[in-house]
């Protein structure tokens, strides 16, 4: 949610450089966070003023009507802003300023106390125009700076004043080389490289300018400039940050389409190779023997996650239960403040998250690690909070995700649930020696499987979508391993072609659910290879009431099922059918969203990383 870039380059390197260009590039990578408006506010120093341009809408048109790219100046911010406090207009956009327009802010998170610090600087004169918590902080570091002729120190007494959550970037007039950040609980990066400094949310939004990071902890603040990068605790203890620096693989053409219409088409055809690289890369590690260590040794096991991850993450339980017995507790990491006070000392937190900076996991880390649990984490951004946080990191090699829709991050994530609960099995004794290799090498096949489950889908999955496109509701029902694929089918389809999409498991349709189904309603069954003589009778149940029944399944078993139509994906072992059961249903989502006219790649109300509460 909201999305930060500030670069600050040498002016040494004159018409070489485009600042304002680079922030707008930039600010069209962070896109995929969600956004309703956007600006930018650069340092002029040949007119010793900041220029700020913003306004609420996307950002081709906001900064095709203010000449973004036209602005002059070395050192600039921007900001796409998800709106929370105030609506998304042009005076509510981020960059907020000062009374003076010295200083220029730009500002992910909630400032908590901001209603009292605003009531305190109204009392001393500060004229406020926005309806936001940022302006505040702006006013605050005038406030404080007034007599103080350290900056620096001004802002940093500023921040320790701020409650809440906050990754912030500051320009003031009187230092035009350097921009002053801050973060703690939202996301901050700082990117290194030759002449230049930057600071964003994410690290596609630099990947064009260097592959050189130093990710930001909770609660440290400080500067960057064209020559020097600061950073330093709310105490002051200097951070060394030669000891912080993370070299990432990824390249500036992975944030492309690549000839693909959307970011979720390409993403969902990126699965057999990304499948295939994490596969390889968890293989040649030592992580996963080592996490399974801990896991073997713990007392009890909870597992959580928001979103599709918590979907990925009840296959892990399944497969943990299934492998060995151990028993898995799943909760939604919203729920960390009833579920964290049943955690003690013994147990083991696994946090599963895309970008590893989703606040409410993260928080649910922390409660149980305050109350002794070790903590293990699942995520595809190597650096990131949770990453940094947990006692062990199993690293997705997934790429760079665009599309909101989680796509291959969900079944990168489900092959690291399957790899760990076969090493687990193995170290508590529930397999051989002899099966956990053939397991492992079974999970190798998991990016042809996908692969085969898109060649054979994609076809039958578009003309599904002109079928379904124009109905106001549907459901995807399955049982065992096909009931988290049931819900996260419902979350796909619903969250970006926006039709009414429940999912349940299908012995529970006859206690409530069936009592929507008329003729012609659509029912999908997600059809795994142990589930079908019970899925049968359910598809007889709705075929009975007149329902449009389509059964997703392997074709060997579909002419049983009694459905009115298969989608059928290639043959796959048990451990291997997840790889084969959701691409269809990811694609039927995606031409589904398209059919209807929706943008697959930005629905509407949702962000990638979603870092408030």
């Amino acid at each position: 949610m909201c999305g930060i870039i500030g670069v600050a380059a040498s002016s040494l390197l004159g018409d070489r450089v485009k600042v304002a260009e680079m922030i707008t590039r930039s600010l069209k990578s962070l896109e995929y966070r969600g956004y309703d408006s956007v600006g930018i506010a650069m340092i002029d120093s040949n007119r010793d003023k900041i220029i700020v341009k913003k306004s609420d809408g996307m950002l081709d048109q906001v900064a095709r009507r203010y000449n973004f790219t036209d602005t002059p100046g070395f050192v600039g911010i921007g900001h796409t802003r998800w709106a929370t406090h105030g609506s998304p207009t042009q005076i509510n956009a981020h960059p907020q300023v000062d009374c003076r327009e010295e200083i220029a802010i730009v500002h992910n998170g909630i400032i908590k106390n901001f209603l009292e610090l605003k009531k305190m600087l109204h009392a001393r004169g500060h004229i406020f125009r926005s309806e936001t918590d940022t302006e505040v902080v702006a006013h605050l570091i005038e406030e404080l700076s007034k007599n103080n002729d350290d900056f620096f120190k001004a802002f940093r007494k500023a921040v320790s004043m701020l409650e809440g959550s906050y990754a912030i970037a500051v320009i003031y007039r009187k230092e035009p080389k350097k921009i002053f950040f801050a973060r703690k609980e939202s996301p901050l990066i700082v990117g290194v490289a030759k002449e230049m400094n930057f600071l964003a949310s994410d690290i596609p939004a630099m990947l064009e300018y260097t592959n050189a990071f130093i990710p930001l902890s909770d609660g440290e603040l400080g500067w960057i400039s064209p020559e020097e990068v600061h950073i330093e605790s709310l105490n002051g203890e200097k951070v060394d940050v030669s000891r912080r620096l993370l070299l990432v693989e990824w390249k500036s053409e992975m944030v492309r389409k690549g000839g693909y219409p959307h970011f979720m088409i390409k993403e969902i055809h990126e699965q057999p190779q990304v499948l295939k690289s994490t596969y390889d890369g968890l293989m040649s590690d030592d992580i996963l023997d080592r996490a399974a260590d801990v896991l073997a040794k713990g007392e009890r096991i909870f597992v959580t996650a928001a979103g599709t991850s918590f979907h990925a993450s009840l296959l892990l339980k399944l497969y943990v239960e299934m492998l060995t017995g151990k028993i898995v507790y799943p909760f939604i990491a919203s729920e960390y403040k009833t579920v964290g006070s049943l955690a003690r000392k013994g147990d083991i937190i696994i946090a599963v998250s895309q970008s590893g900076e989703t606040i409410d996991t993260m928080k649910a880390m922390r409660t149980f690690k305050e109350r002794g649990a070790i903590a293990v984490s699942i995520t595809n951004v190597m650096g990131s909070t949770i990453g940094r946080e947990s006692d062990f990191t199993i690293p997705m090699r997934a790429g760079p995700e665009i599309g909101v829709a989680a796509t291959k991050t969900f079944l990168t994530q489900a092959l690291v649930a399957s790899l760990l609960s076969i090493k687990l099995a193995a170290k508590v004794g529930k397999i051989t020696t002899k099966e956990e290799e053939d397991l492992l090498k079974l999970m190798g096949s998991a990016g042809k499987v996908a692969g085969d489950a898109i060649s054979l889908t994609e076809g039958p999955a578009k003309m599904m979508a002109e079928r379904i496109a124009s109905v106001q509701s549907l459901y995807f029902l399955g049982r065992g391993l096909g009931v988290p694929l049931a819900y996260e089918a419902a979350l796909k389809l619903k969250e970006i072609s926006y039709i009414h999409a429940e999912a349940y498991p299908a012995g529970e349709s006859k206690h409530g659910p069936i009592a929507l189904v008329e003729a012609g309603f659509p029912v999908f069954f997600i059809v795994t290879s142990d589930s079908h003589e019970d899925i049968a009778s359910n598809i007889a149940e709705m075929n009975a009431r007149g329902a449009f029944t389509v059964a997703i399944s392997f074709r060997r078993i579909s002419e049983r099922l009694g459905a009115k139509m298969v989608l059928a994906v290639p043959e796959a072992e048990y451990l291997l059918e997840p790889y084969a059961l959701t691409p269809p249903f990811q694609l039927l989502a995606y031409y589904t969203a398209v059919r209807r006219g929706h943008d697959p790649d930005r629905p509407r109300n949702l962000a990638k990383t979603v870092t408030v509460e």
